[in-house]
């Protein structure tokens, strides 16, 4: 055996990463070793090259084919040189290790200082889209629409549209995808002249689903100020004077029976986009493609650098709360005059109350869009990895959100989402919630009532929970080699 590959064998079965054993490790801290581990091993090899180049400058090509006992006095001690130095590096990493085992904090420093930079920038891919700039100009849009409605719709019996509100991932300040990013907003209705809203919960809903039916009744208008508007009562004038010299009422338009229908309103607001829009100044520029559905109106707005598609879901506010029912699309078959009560509003204004009190380097929407990514392909949906990160930030102080504490809180959401389908119970984050933002507005039944289980179903099918549980292995596993090789 030559004397350079002696000292090599001896340097690698001494800077070699021992991965740690005894009792098993939390989430966090195994994934942090995991980390230190891989870039430990590169570090060693980027030294063995550099000896290996400093070596074969020394001896000029000859040292290959000699013996330990054949070097020169100075060349024995600059090789033992070189070996001390590569000890005392050793030695350092070693007691860096040490400490993270026994000092958190301290670790975490140093880690958010090295490790995360290479993390965060070189090995975790992050969606390219700028959604922040896909926002300001979806609201230009829609804000653009607004007015164009009312001016279209002032004298007419149809919904009166208020101003758009934008909901969903986009708007949290995250996408699951990188590509195919949608744009959602939500368009608050309210009855036209002459008509009321009243919200009827479905008699048939299921357990964990509320739908609600919108029940439009005519009211009397034969006051002086609405016959000074040159307005005919639906109830009190004749209706053959009514066909003649009025148009005709919501019932008789956009409802089947005496309800509200989903289909024909999603029809109507088809129209009214494709009619307004070569009035507003984003025709000028843009190039607009309807897009198929049948509960929303989608569309893509393109030009030749940008495209966004954005989808307009309608709906009525349940009194002066942020909880709506709303159009966007439920359950297989379901009804056309049935309308789903939706949290968006509300789940957008927790993500708008954290971000203004987080600081200024918080990765909980990196931790969120991590995740959301990570179960693309698997059963879990991204409601769920969403509900699991809302309870934490609820619960979790915002400085603990920081870059020094990403793994710790990877690790959290991992062992949440573990813990949840092991129990066979994901709580609804909105339902029943005693602890969010006072500026988050909730109907009473809401408030008061008990959170739906969103796992209620691996509690009726042991089937599924198993598939569940080997699921969120694989998941696990993915996350694992996400952190260590990269997406």
């Amino acid at each position: 055996m030559d004397a350079i590959t002696f000292f090599f064998m001896l340097l690698e079965s001494l800077i070699q990463y021992v991965q740690p054993v005894g009792d098993v490790l939390d989430e966090e801290k195994h994934l942090r070793m995991e980390l230190r581990g891989k870039r430990l091993e590169r570090k060693r090899i980027r030294l063995e090259q550099q000896v290996e180049q400093l070596t074969l400058k020394q001896s000029g090509g000859v040292w290959g084919d000699q013996l330990c006992f054949a070097l020169q006095p100075w060349q024995v001690w600059a090789v033992a040189g070189l070996l001390i130095l590569l000890l005392g590096l050793y030695f350092s990493w070693k007691k860096r290790s040490d400490e993270a085992e026994n000092s958190s904090e301290g670790d975490e420093d140093h880690f958010s200082d090295n490790d995360l930079k290479w993390l965060l920038d070189e090995r975790i891919q992050w969606p390219v889209q700028d959604l922040k700039r896909g926002c300001e100009r979806t609201m230009d849009l829609m804000d653009n629409y607004t007015v164009y409605f009312g001016h279209v719709l002032s004298n007419s019996f149809y919904p009166v549209l208020q101003r758009a509100i934008g909901v969903g991932s986009a708007f949290e300040g995250w996408s699951p995808r990188e590509q195919d990013v949608v744009y959602r907003v939500l368009i608050p209705m309210t009855p036209p002249r002459g008509h009321s809203f009243h919200l009827e919960l479905d008699s048939a809903e299921q357990r964990h689903v509320r739908n609600f039916r919108v029940l439009v009744q005519l009211e009397c208008t034969c006051t002086r100020e609405q016959q000074a508007e040159n307005m005919l009562c639906f109830l009190h004038h004749p209706k053959e004077e009514l066909r003649r010299n009025q148009d005709p009422s919501l019932l008789d338009t956009l409802c089947t029976g005496s309800y509200l229908d989903v289909q024909k309103t999603a029809r109507w607001f088809y129209q009214l986009v494709r009619a307004v829009w070569p009035a507003l100044p984003q025709s000028h520029n843009w190039h607009l493609v309807l897009l198929p559905s049948t509960r929303s109106c989608q569309f893509k707005v393109t030009n030749s650098r940008e495209s966004f598609r954005i989808e307009m879901v309608f709906g009525v506010r349940r009194g002066d709360s942020d909880i709506f029912v709303s159009s966007q699309p439920g359950y297989a078959g379901t009804p056309s005059t049935l309308w789903l009560e939706t949290y968006d509003v509300a789940e957008m204004k927790f993500f708008k109350h954290i971000a203004r009190h987080a600081p200024p380097d918080s990765l909980h929407l990196r931790c969120l869009q991590l995740f959301s990514r990570l179960q693309l392909g698997f059963g879990f949906s991204t409601y769920t990895m969403k509900t699991i990160v809302m309870h934490l930030l609820n619960t979790v102080p915002g400085s603990r959100w920081r870059r020094r504490y990403f793994l710790r809180r990877l690790g959290d959401i991992n062992v949440n989402l573990r813990r949840c389908l092991e129990e066979k119970c994901l709580k609804h984050f909105i339902i029943g919630n005693k602890r969010l933002p006072l500026e988050i507005s909730l109907p009473l039944d809401i408030a008061s009532a008990e959170p739906p289980n969103l796992f209620h179903h691996l509690a009726w099918y042991p089937v599924a929970h198993s598939q569940a549980m080997s699921e969120y292995r694989d998941l696990r596993h993915r996350l694992a080699s996400v952190l260590l090789n990269g997406c």
